[in-house]
């Protein structure tokens, strides 16, 4: 016997995966996560944990050792949300490299390009949707990329050789920090830099 799928649950089906939203929540110790109810409490003040939910809601709730908020997540995409009560979250887009291109060495232009960057994204200098940079508070949450499907590597998790995508298109590769380890990285990459010396006095 021929069976048949009803066009309504096909639009829904539809409907429902063209607004697939996914979370990773970033938060200190034991946080209370109610998905059904779209809340997440976490009073704590230390520690660290992190969890990623595929979320259907267009707001989340939460309550912190900062305070109440609500985050607006109507859209289709990726989001990272901040709940750390004592530290802001950085982080930007990476361009995905061939294990022959990440073990290029960096020439001084390269590193001093490299803490000028950072050195503007602590600032929250030149941060925006479109630089595919972000300066997350703690309490607020950004949309980082339309696909859900991003790869993103959180703060003290290294990053990793990241596969091509099944259909061998180039992966989208997000990496954040908590902002006290990136001007960690900053002071280790000065220290690496060499001072150009004066040219000799022309007689």
């Amino acid at each position: 016997m021929k069976k048949y799928i009803c066009p309504l649950a096909i639009a829904m089906l539809l409907a429902s995966c063209g607004n697939q939203k996914k979370l990773l929540v970033l938060s200190n110790n034991n946080p209370e996560v109610n998905e059904a109810e779209k809340t997440i409490v976490c009073k704590a003040s230390s520690g660290h944990e992190e969890r990623s939910l595929d979320f259907k809601g267009d707001a989340l709730k939460v309550s912190t050792a900062v305070g109440d908020a609500t985050i607006d997540t109507k859209e289709k995409g990726y989001y990272v949300i901040n709940l750390k009560a004592n530290d802001t979250i950085i982080g930007s887009y990476q361009r995905f490299t061939t294990p022959e291109e990440a073990h290029r060495v960096m020439t001084q232009e390269d590193l001093k390009g490299k803490i000028d960057s950072l050195q503007q994204l602590i600032q929250g200098k030149n941060v925006s949707a479109a630089n595919r940079n972000f300066f997350i508070l703690p309490n607020t949450g950004v949309k980082i990329s339309a696909n859900p499907n991003a790869f993103v590597v959180a703060p003290y998790r290294s990053m990793t050789e990241v596969p091509p995508n099944d259909d061998n298109s180039t992966p989208e590769v997000y990496q954040f920090y908590p902002i006290k380890e990136v001007r960690d990285i900053i002071a280790n990459l000065q220290k690496l830099t060499v001072a150009k010396t004066d040219e000799p006095a022309k007689k």
